[in-house]
């Protein structure tokens, strides 16, 4: 099979699409492997649907599911147009919902599935953190990012079953560091995070609508809220295609 790799703000994925659905597990952790595989944040394979442009399979690099990926969704849409599986304007069904997404040149717009608030009243490690669904949980903090390394990282997502984002705002921008489940360590965006990160700062009146956001790799990207949804836009890059050998 080929296999394309795609960057999406510097969190990075292998696309291909296929007719059936299968544990892909094992393939995923062989792919993902940064060593002696492909090396990604995860794996997506997108599949025929009977009414949508598309739906996909997503695992990340350790093998386990995962419902929604904001950053892999804008990576999964620009492979589906550029392979002629969809349209600009597309809509596909992630295991969060379904979506919809709209090609720009190399930016990407998708619409993330719907958010909920879960928590506003967590307290370790010395801050006040948020739990929040925006299609994955996500727990959410504001404070220096020099403190990220000395948070309990591990711990915390453990505790809560989610991926841990600490955030600052700097002149209306919002920068964010995540760690992720799945890849069990810092990734350099995550997409679903910046948009938990995000949504309490516009509710606690510290961002803007829309916003700027800036994840560890530097690239700048768009928040915004309309009419409760959330929107998520920033180009992609495709990276390479390959055929990897048994």
């Amino acid at each position: 099979m080929n296999w394309t790799k795609y960057s999406a703000s510097g969190n990075d994925f292998i696309i291909t699409h296929h007719f059936n659905h299968e544990d892909r597990s094992a393939l995923a952790r062989a792919l993902c492997d940064r060593q002696e595989g492909i090396g990604a944040d995860g794996l997506i394979v997108l599949l025929p649907h009977e009414t949508l442009d598309f739906e996909w399979d997503f695992y990340n690099a350790d093998g386990s599911a995962a419902s929604m990926c904001g950053n892999g969704a804008r990576a999964a849409a620009h492979y589906a147009y550029e392979a002629g599986l969809a349209p600009a304007q597309m809509r596909f069904l992630t295991g969060a919902g379904e979506i919809a997404a709209r090609i720009e040149g190399a930016d990407v717009e998708t619409e993330l599935t719907a958010h909920q608030i879960h928590n506003r009243s967590i307290e370790e490690a010395g801050l006040k953190w948020w739990l929040i669904d925006t299609g994955v949980p996500h727990l959410v903090a504001f404070g220096d990012l020099a403190l990220f390394e000395s948070l309990p990282l591990a711990k915390l997502r453990r505790a809560h079953n989610a991926n841990v984002n600490l955030a600052t705002i700097e002149n209306e921008m919002l920068r964010v560091r995540t760690f992720e489940r799945g890849v069990e360590g810092e990734t350099l965006a995550c997409g679903t995070g910046m948009a938990a990160c995000f949504l309490r700062a516009y509710l606690e009146g510290s961002a803007p609508n829309p916003c700027r956001v800036i994840p560890k790799s530097g690239e700048t990207l768009t928040l915004s809220l309309m009419e409760e949804k959330l929107y998520f836009k920033g180009a992609v890059r495709r990276v390479f295609e390959a055929q990897l050998c048994a």
